[in-house]
């Protein structure tokens, strides 16, 4: 039998099971007029369950800031995060001569000869986004970090730097009641596109470092760091890691609405001198004079995604076991919340076809509707990934993107309610997975099981040999915003979840 007449058998296959959820009689039209090729097609069963997540990478330039309540299943979820600050390789404050530095008396005077003192000092936390109610009145508490989280470890949703002693014991804590709506900014300055809202902590008290030294403000012992030894401003990890390890940001009070940080950002105000020329016409004869004036400076240190930035899930454990528990459906909700794991027929798919070649295995899971009218209801997944049960943490932890032959993903595919039969999530072709899963049966007790994880994909754009753009994916995260779907339920016999196979043999 040619090859080449087989491929095509193939892509013939694959181009009815693209374009059409049924498979009746696939085998008599594709096989009419030929006995050198024999085509079947079979469904099977597929089981599916709950599973509670627990927590998942925390690997996401977005901090989470706020708590809310699940209008659909009453699950609350609060968001807590760290963040860590940037600064430019081989940064320098001005020259120590020229700094404005003060007397014990408060007056001003230059470098050494005083005390270094910043003006004032804060740390601002843009908002790019939220969910909820933005009018809520919240209270956060910034708190100090000890030592650095660094890249070195792999940090959880569920990692409590408080628990596990990154905070430093007698380091700041400032509280802070915020609203996302700034208040204190004019309202047509808000409505501008230039504007972007922030929550500002001010660190102007007095400020005591591990060392017992004292300064006016944290922004003092930033400076004094520099001067002591400008090499700790090296480079992001010199700086982390002497300087400032980070601040963790956590929620103390208030319901209602989360805030996705994009960006922090460490301000530290303060004062010196600039030597400027100018002409001196007061003697008849113009002579280059020099002035002295004093400058009203900033530096500004950066949370970027050359730095660490996580967040800290809690989630109801309490309403997520009832949920996990509910036999009547299966869920995805995220952040960290609840994963659909399920139960791949391998063993029936491959009965009785041991030659066979498996041109096709589709697999539709169907989507239930929200069944509470809210307008705060969580936004559905929009894009799940399937992996094998044991490399779910690996997968991500090694920054791994979907093959499209043991790992895939799929979106999701509604298109209104007139078309509410695409309501679902559509795995188009698996077979390599049933094939892989069939090489390691006995090997674990999961080897036939996938997880289905909500996720987010980065993605870019690039010029084929065609000269046409092309959309690749570049990174594969787990979703830490807030959704929330159910699924149909699969179960052992009769189940409204079937995966749809198509065999190919020569006779």
């Amino acid at each position: 039998m040619n090859s080449k007449f087989l491929v095509s058998i193939a892509l013939a296959c694959l181009a009815f099971t693209a374009c059409d959820d049924t498979t009746d009689n696939i085998g008599t039209s594709l096989t009419e007029g030929n006995d050198g090729v024999s085509v079947q097609t079979a469904t099977f069963d597929v089981i599916s369950r709950s599973v509670a997540a627990d927590s998942v990478l925390s690997r996401n330039i977005i901090g989470h800031l706020g708590k809310v309540r699940d209008p659909e299943t009453g699950a609350y979820i609060t968001g807590d995060f760290m963040a860590q600050f940037n600064n430019l390789e081989n940064f320098s404050f001005p020259a120590l001569d020229s700094l404005v530095t003060y007397d014990s008396e408060g007056n001003q005077t230059f470098g050494n000869k005083g005390i270094i003192k910043a003006d004032s000092c804060e740390i601002r936390l843009f908002i790019d986004g939220y969910y909820g109610d933005d009018k809520q009145t919240m209270k956060l508490t910034a708190y100090e970090m000890g030592k650095a989280m660094n890249e070195d470890q792999l940090y959880y949703s569920n990692f409590d730097p408080i628990s596990k002693g990154y905070i430093r014991t007698d380091g700041v804590r400032k509280d802070k009641v915020y609203n996302l709506i700034d208040y204190n900014v004019p309202k047509e300055k808000r409505d501008t596109n230039s504007y972007t809202p922030c929550i500002t902590i001010k660190l102007d008290e007095a400020y005591t470092d591990r060392n017992a030294k004292t300064y006016n403000n944290y922004g003092a012992y930033v400076l004094q760091k520099y001067y002591d030894a400008p090499s700790n401003f090296k480079n992001a990890y010199t700086f982390r890691n002497n300087v400032v390890p980070g601040f963790f940001f956590k929620l103390r009070s208030g319901l209602g609405n989360m805030a996705k940080i994009q960006t922090s950002q460490l301000n530290v105000y303060f004062k010196n001198k600039v030597r400027k020329a100018y002409t001196d016409k007061s003697s008849g004869t113009a002579v280059t004079a020099y002035k002295d004036t004093i400058l009203n400076q900033v530096a500004v240190f950066w949370g970027t995604e050359e730095v660490l930035q996580t967040s800290t899930i809690t989630n109801d454990k309490q309403t997520i076991g009832k949920l996990v528990a509910d036999e009547s459906c299966t869920y995805l909700k995220t952040p960290a919340g609840i994963f659909t794991e399920l139960t791949l027929p391998v063993e029936d798919i491959l009965q009785g076809h041991a030659t066979d070649t498996i041109v096709s295995a589709k697999l539709v899971l169907p989507r239930l509707n929200n069944n509470v009218s809210s307008d705060y209801a969580f936004d559905v997944p929009q894009n799940i990934l399937m992996v094998p049960k044991d490399s779910l943490y690996s997968f991500f932890e090694n920054n791994k993107i979907y093959n499209n032959k043991t790992s895939y993903a799929a979106n999701w595919a509604y298109k209104g309610k007139a078309q509410s039969v695409d309501n679902s999530y559509v795995f188009q072709n698996i077979s390599g997975l049933i094939s892989a899963m069939s090489n390691v049966k006995n090997k674990s007790e999961n080897w036939n099981k996938v997880i289905l994880v909500p996720v987010s994909l980065s993605t870019t754009q690039i010029s084929t040999s065609y000269g046409e753009k092309k959309t690749i994916v570049t990174k594969v995260s787990n979703d830490m915003s807030l959704t929330s779907t159910r699924l149909v339920k699969g179960t052992e016999t009769n189940s409204p979840i079937k995966i749809s196979v198509i065999y190919s043999k020569i006779k």
